[in-house]
């Protein structure tokens, strides 16, 4: 349904479980700035690499799909496959606000976070605030 060229996979850190289990690599046209790349880069100029990325002439729009597993395992434990690291709450907002801002993002979602795993509320209290955040930023 989407080209791997015309999609971006951002700040995934999964390399060593990918070859553990197998996993598929990723295809070479899709565009893939992993965790390191994110951080030597820096958040924001890495996510406008990715939205410039998607807001090329060619295309429409995008769509954002927001895996909460890709949060540092510290600040979001109610996944099912735990990975240590990853985005703190303000790299995430930075990049959404990023996305957001381009005004060609169609649509979101959020995907992996498990309520049942959150004991104390704190992983989804934190999406729904660093959601709010950057969806309130953007309908300024």
């Amino acid at each position: 349904m989407v080209r791997p060229e015309d999609a971006v996979a951002f700040a995934y850190r999964d390399h060593k479980d990918q070859e553990e289990y197998g996993s598929q690599p990723l295809p070479k046209a899709l565009m893939a700035i992993d965790l390191p790349a994110v951080r030597a880069m820096g958040i924001e100029a890495a996510a406008r690499q990715a939205v410039d990325h998607l807001t090329r002439e060619e295309l429409d729009g995008f769509f954002i799909h927001l895996d909460a597993d890709c949060l540092d395992d510290a600040i979001m434990p109610a996944v099912d496959f735990r990975v240590p690291g990853g985005l703190s709450w303000d790299e995430l907002g930075t990049a959404l606000r990023v996305a957001l801002a381009s005004g060609k993002a169609v649509g979101l979602e959020v995907t992996i976070y498990n309520p049942r795993l959150d004991e104390d509320g704190s992983g989804g209290r934190g999406l729904a605030d660093v959601l709010a955040a950057a969806l309130g930023t953007a309908a300024s």
